[in-house]
């Protein structure tokens, strides 16, 4: 520590006060704990209510697919591309647009859209705060889209509605914006798991698209929401795998090549997927009508595809266990990848109410089915599959088209519960996911939000502050005096010397703390010569900082204290004053972590002139030669 001429300074503080740091510690953590129950039940509650509306909403979607295309009131799933309406089929999904643009209107406009982007962006701007009526008005909406032929699945509507059940919660009682956060993915993804009986994909998909961090506080809750919607899908639902398709046998190293190489086919497909569906979103921005009847004019695209291709109406998943059991044949398969995409491009683009989880399998399943199709074609002993390489493609698409990565492979071995397919899927959807993130700056995801200014985290690093120590940082200059001198000395010694501190670090006779002062309040004019500094320093809580202690810590203290430095006592049993921090040395601390990531060195030189190693009692020097 820099010391200075007055005669009551002292050069070093020995000692700092200590205040029952462990019993504060312990606190804190019991304290954290206890929060960490509360929400974790929030989650439960929450997943329990979310995988009844699972049920009413596929019920509703089901009834409203019956009465539009058998004119009966059945709550049992019937595909409407069974219907014989003849044309009249191009005008249901035309009326159902017609209805979900009047419930924006009216409603809500945070009705339209995938689902998963409108949550990301509440939790990134606005503090996870969703409008409860989003609660029951995006099911109904999405029901009355999906049963009147649009061609979405109820995936997105129930994530949607999942995490405005669990804002709604998070907004009734007193929690902070990261809890609400937390129970808001919870119920964004037990409504993922109760529809498809997925509980690890849906933890993974609140990690990497609603989360954006892993930790126990929120990694428990979300897990224990995601077991409690599994539980309401095997009970509600059924509770063997969604979608059915024949054993798959362990793929040879040739087929794990090709299956690997098949990704980056599918990784190009997702870039121009995801291009294409926000072109035509931009270009109905550009119609000169009233937003309310885009999903009509997107609806009665839907109805003419669907005319032409009735397997392209409604929920679909049907099709997707048709594409992986392999006995459809390539035409059906082409026609169902093409037109499935056209009809949810327009669909999606035109603003109705829909998601895109369901669509993006179907069209990569059919790519998957067609691209090992036409491998086994010219190649008969490749040794590939038609069902893997659509699993494959399902997976891959929405790799490569969200981005996320773990999420795509745990949901196929999930879904399917083909074990074999692991490597196969690992392989494929890494190289998807190299094509995306190297050649596309948004995913469909993020780029509607990302338009809107909103940046989305794409990684999940420890915090900088936490894993660095005070230690490292810490400035081992200041000014220490003794809080019995007066103003005049200390204006007398500053004008003597040249300091970079706006600050000065005051102690007592003991040694003790004392406090920490700003030098312009020296200069005060109303302050008379002979004032002593403990006079006009500020009372501050006592607070013991260590530079064992991580820079988190003393973050916290000094928000916590209002302090602009604290004082840094040394780890040892005699604590003695070592340094002050400031706020420049924790940003100094960033500035450390972008230097190590950036700065580039070898550490094993293999360019060595002489190694020395003892034999026989000799030296084996000059093995280079020289």
């Amino acid at each position: 520590m820099k010391k200075n001429i007055l005669s009551n300074a002292i050069p070093i503080a020995p000692l700092l006060n200590e205040i029952g740091e462990n019993e504060s510690d312990t606190k804190v953590i019991t304290y954290k704990k206890a929060r960490l129950i509360r929400i974790s039940v929030y989650a439960v509650a929450v997943a329990f209510c979310i995988s009844l509306i699972a049920k009413v909403l596929i019920s509703l979607i089901n009834l409203v697919t019956n009465i539009s295309f058998y004119g009966n009131l059945d709550l049992r799933f019937h595909s409407p591309a069974g219907n014989h309406l003849g044309l009249w089929v191009i005008i249901i999904p035309a009326i159902g647009g017609i209805l979900v643009g009047l419930m924006a209107l009216y409603g809500s406009k945070a009705i339209r859209g995938h689902g998963i982007p409108e949550a990301m962006e509440q939790i990134l701007v606005n503090e996870s705060n969703i409008k409860p009526s989003i609660t029951f008005l995006k099911p109904i909406s999405s029901a009355i889209a999906i049963g009147t032929g649009g061609p979405f699945g109820a995936e997105g509507p129930i994530i949607a509605t999942g995490g405005a059940l669990g804002s709604t919660l998070g907004q009734l009682f007193k929690i902070t914006s990261n809890e609400r956060k937390i129970i808001l993915a919870a119920g964004a993804t037990a409504g993922m798991s109760a529809i498809f009986g997925t509980p690890i994909a849906a933890v993974f998909l609140a990690i990497e698209l609603l989360l954006f961090e892993f930790s126990p506080r929120a990694i428990l809750p979300v897990a224990l929401a995601c077991i409690t919607g599994a539980a309401g899908h095997h009970l509600l639902f059924e509770s063997g795998p969604v979608f059915t398709m024949p054993e798959l046998a362990i793929p040879s190293n040739t087929a794990l090549g090709i299956y690997s190489f098949m990704g980056i086919v599918i990784g190009f497909m997702s870039i121009g997927i995801t291009k294409i569906v926000y072109f035509i979103e931009d270009s109905f921005e550009k119609l000169p009508i009233h937003w309310m009847w885009w999903p009509a004019i997107g609806g009665l695209a839907v109805g003419i595809i669907g005319y032409f291709a009735p397997h392209t109406l409604g929920v679909g998943y049907d099709n997707i266990t048709g594409v992986l059991s392999g006995t459809w044949s390539i035409r059906l398969i082409a026609m169902l990848c093409f037109f499935k995409f056209l009809s949810w491009a327009i669909a999606l683009g035109s603003g109705t109410s829909g998601g895109t989880l369901a669509p993006l399998l179907t069209i990569g399943g059919a790519a998957g089915a067609l691209i090992g199709s036409g491998i086994l074609l010219v190649f008969p002993d490749s040794g590939i599959t038609i069902p893997l390489a659509a699993l494959i493609g399902m997976s891959a698409m929405f790799a490569g088209a969200s981005r996320a990565y773990l999420t795509s492979i745990v949901f196929a071995l999930e879904a399917t519960m083909q074990s074999h397919a692991l490597l196969p899927l690992l392989g494929a959807c890494t190289a998807a996911y190299l094509v995306s993130f190297f050649l596309m700056e948004n995913t469909i995801m993020t780029e509607k939000i990302a338009r809107r200014g909103v940046f989305t985290p794409d990684s999940f690093e420890p915090d900088v502050l936490q894993k660095m120590s005070v230690g490292q940082v810490i400035s081992e200059e200041g000014i220490v005096i003794n809080d019995k001198s007066t103003v005049s000395e200390v204006r007398n010694w500053l004008g003597n010397n040249v300091t970079d501190d706006n600050y000065l670090i005051l102690v007592d006779d003991q040694g003790a703390y004392a406090g920490t002062i700003q030098i312009t309040a020296v200069y005060q004019d109303k302050l008379s010569p002979d004032t002593l500094l403990k006079q006009i320093v500020k009372q501050q809580p006592a607070y013991f900082i260590s530079t064992k202690d991580s820079l988190r810590k003393a973050l916290e203290t000094m928000s916590k204290t209002g302090a602009d430095v604290l004082p840094i006592s040394s780890a040892g049993s005699n604590r003695s004053l070592v340094g002050v921090l400031s706020y420049k040395d924790i940003v100094k601390a960033y500035q450390i972590q972008m230097d190590a990531d950036d700065n580039t060195h070898v550490k094993i030189s293999l360019k060595r002139q002489r190694i020395k190693m003892p034999a026989n009692g000799k030296e084996l020097t000059d093995v280079s030669g020289k």
